[in-house]
């Protein structure tokens, strides 16, 4: 049946139940991986049947975007858990502590400053991963495998509550070295979270040990933007 056949809730049951296979596995307990569906670009509209689905954790790219429609939709489900895995400029991390449960993009001392000055300010404490550039591609975000040491020790320094690492392997080539490589930089460093994996590679990426997923196509459908 094609994809846009299949309800939310179908499209749902289907990724839950990749996940805990890859996980079974891998050996891996399935409620140990958080899905993120990640709602760039779609509208509360399209957002409404996932959450009624009963799916709470979803991924934005934007601040901007998100707060154009996640207040709305938190106000009638309070318990939904927002989490940005794109970008962020520094100027924006006030707005990004207040609306965000947690920042996977973390790539940088002037953001780790920005972060610990708007959390001491809020009071709120959005779980943080550092990003890193695992494919060295100069386009991408990330900090550079080689200065991660130095950013991890500044982070916790400056007590960001630091969850993991993050990581997008480069396009059109196999992810499991570079997921192998992030889970690998994550134990020299103790840290235990690991998002990393998309709708292509998710099931790689959780036999190789992600706790995070990042999934938007397999979910929503193919973006007509």
């Amino acid at each position: 049946m094609p994809a846009h056949a299949l309800s939310a809730a179908d499209l749902l049951a289907e990724t839950r139940a990749a996940i805990a296979h890859a996980a079974g596995l891998a050996g891996r307990a399935p409620e140990t991986i958080e899905l993120l569906a990640i709602s760039k670009t779609r509208t509360a509209d399209e957002i409404a049947p996932l959450i009624a689905a009963g799916h709470r954790s979803f991924g934005e790219n934007r601040v901007q975007e998100a707060q154009s429609k996640w207040p709305a939709l938190r106000e009638a489900t309070p318990d939904l858990r927002l989490h940005l895995v794109g970008q962020l400029q520094s100027n924006k991390a006030d707005a990004a502590v207040a609306l965000f449960d947690a920042i996977h993009s973390v790539d940088r001392p002037s953001l780790v400053e920005a972060l610990a000055k708007a959390m001491e300010r809020s009071g709120r404490r959005p779980a943080c991963f550092l990003q890193v550039n695992i494919g060295e591609e100069p386009q991408k975000g990330g900090c550079a495998i080689t200065d991660l040491p130095a950013l991890i020790d500044f982070a916790q320094a400056a007590g960001l509550p630091l969850t993991g690492l993050m990581c997008v392997p480069p396009a059109d080539t196999e992810a499991a070295p570079y997921f192998a490589l992030t889970a690998k930089l994550a134990r020299r460093h103790g840290l235990a979270g690991l998002s990393m994996g998309m709708s292509a590679d998710y099931e790689t990426a959780v036999m190789i040990g992600a706790t995070h997923v990042r999934i938007g196509t397999a979910l929503f459908g193919a973006r007509t933007l």
